[in-house]
């Protein structure tokens, strides 16, 4: 299953044609959904949060940077970014693309 927004790149034929060859199923997102955004789940915050106040002074910084940040994450941390990005998705198609009231 794969769940992304409404982008050209991701609705073009060629795309849509890819997907369907490899056997996904396109979850479906509501046009416009900031609900959905995949900035707003566990890893991409996370992420935004350690990088908060850091400065790197080398491109092999920041790759060291993220590689120690992914490393320090248990199994669970993921597991649960996926189990709430299920819950999310689930109480958006349930409101029907109405935005949600966190």
């Amino acid at each position: 299953m794969l769940l992304h927004d409404n982008a050209t790149p991701h609705t073009a034929r060629k795309t849509k044609q890819k997907l369907a060859s490899l056997g996904w199923t396109i979850l479906p997102h509501p046009p416009y959904s900031p609900d959905l955004a995949p900035s707003d789940f566990k890893l991409f915050r996370s992420l935004g949060n350690a990088l908060r106040d850091q400065v790197f002074d080398a491109e092999e910084d920041v790759r060291m940077f993220i590689d120690e940040f992914f490393m320090s994450r248990t199994s669970g941390f993921f597991v649960r970014g996926f189990t709430c990005l299920t819950e999310r998705w689930d109480e958006v198609i349930e409101l029907e693309g109405e935005y949600l009231l966190d």
